[in-house]
Order: structure tokens, then sequence, then C-alpha cells
């Protein structure tokens, strides 16, 4: 029996049952990476309050997801909560997984674009009248923007490939569908390898997107992001 098949290989290359599980990989990742970055939003606010009141709570939300692993609060949120009465679906249990993990490291990030905004654009919004959230919306978020963009990148990068845990809970995303697929029809080699092929292929894809965004927003500034920062 040989190791490996061209014809197999080629075969799952186009199977729809893992192209489903391609599409719930995107989708799932979006949907995560929205929650994260509201999340991490109104966390970053919130550090950077002078009132103890929002400033502390944030500190043992970040303790508990960035202390622990992904896959241990996976598997706390689908099975564990369940033992309190709290039932959620595998759907709801991903979403709400990814999304809080990734406000625990997205608040970090978006702090530290606003941060890097000069006091000067602060007390300027302040002469003109601007209220805190239309200075926050109108002149520092735009320019935090360019801080922010390269590691919110990288975070998104991380995340189309950290979807795989969520095989763990039964999400059929691309690597529990590969994994189903490999059962029925023992083609490990061949299976496995299409599936790491679209990862590379999604990750791919989005570097360039990400690349072309910031780009754009440091046409203003005599040039790239990444050179603008470095």
């Amino acid at each position: 029996m040989p190791f490996w098949r061209w014809d197999a290989f080629f075969h799952y290359l186009g199977n729809r049952y893992i192209l489903g599980g391609v599409f719930t990989t995107i989708w799932t990742s979006v949907a995560a990476m929205s929650i994260g970055l509201t999340l991490g939003l109104i966390v970053a606010l919130m550090q950077m309050s002078d009132r103890w009141i929002l400033n502390r709570p944030p500190r043992l939300y970040l303790l508990l997801w960035r202390g622990t692993p992904l896959l241990v609060q996976l598997i706390i949120i689908y099975t564990g909560l369940p033992q309190i009465g709290i039932r959620l679906s595998v759907l709801q249990s991903a979403l709400i997984g990814l999304g809080l993990h990734q406000g625990a490291y997205l608040c970090e990030v978006i702090r530290g674009g606003i941060i890097a905004v000069g006091e000067g654009q602060y007390f300027a919004a302040r002469a003109l009248g601007m209220n805190y959230w239309t200075m926050m919306r109108v002149v520092i978020l735009p320019q935090a923007a360019r801080v922010i963009i390269p590691p919110l990148g990288n975070r998104v990068n991380d995340l189309l490939k950290t979807t795989s845990l969520l095989s763990v809970i039964s999400m059929e995303e691309l690597l529990r569908r590969s994994r189903m697929l490999m059962e029925e029809r023992f083609a490990v080699l061949e299976i496995f390898t299409v599936c790491a092929l679209y990862y590379l292929l999604m990750t791919t894809v989005w570097s360039r997107v990400q690349n072309r965004i910031e780009a754009r927003l440091g046409r203003g500034y005599g040039g790239s992001i990444s050179g603008a920062t470095a």
C-alpha cells in the first residue's frame, strides 16, 4: 500500500466537506475577533480610568484569561458550566471562549495605541470643546489605529490557527472535519496535508491584506506603519 496517493490528495483538496470547515474557520475567526475588539476596547478604557471602581475589575479578568490556557478555558465553558446549570451550545461556547481570550490580549494592544498618541492631541481636542467620547472617536482612536493595526493583524493571523482548538469541544471547523474524514477514509497523510495547506492559504491571504491596510494607513505619515513605529 503506497504511503502517498496523489489522486486522493487532489480529491480532498476540493472536497466540499473540508471546504465547509474552511468557511466555518473563517467566519468563526471574524466573529471572535469582533467580540475581542469590542471587549478589548472597553477593558482598555476601563484600565485608563482614574476611578478605582472601573480600573480594578479588569485586573482579575486579565489575570484569569492570560494566566490559563485557552484549551482549558474552552473545556470549562463547554463542559464545566453545565455542572452549575449554565448550558451553552458548541457555537456559543466557541465564540465566548475565543472572544474573551482575544479581548484579554487586545486590550493591551489598544491601550498601547491610545497611550502612543501625543498629549497635545488631547489638549487640542479639549480646546475645541469635545467631550471625552467625541475626542476618542474623532481624534484619538483614528491616530491610535496606526499603532494598533500591526499587532492586531498578528492576532488575527494567530486566531485563524487557534480555531483548531475548537475541535476539542466538537466545533466542526477545518481540523475537526479533517479528522472526521480521516477516520472514515483512513487517508491520514493526504487529508492532513490538505488541512495544513488551507491553514497556510488563509494566513498567507490575511498577511497580504494586513500589509495593504498598513500601507494605506501609513500614506499620510510618510511611509508604512511598521516604518513609522520602528
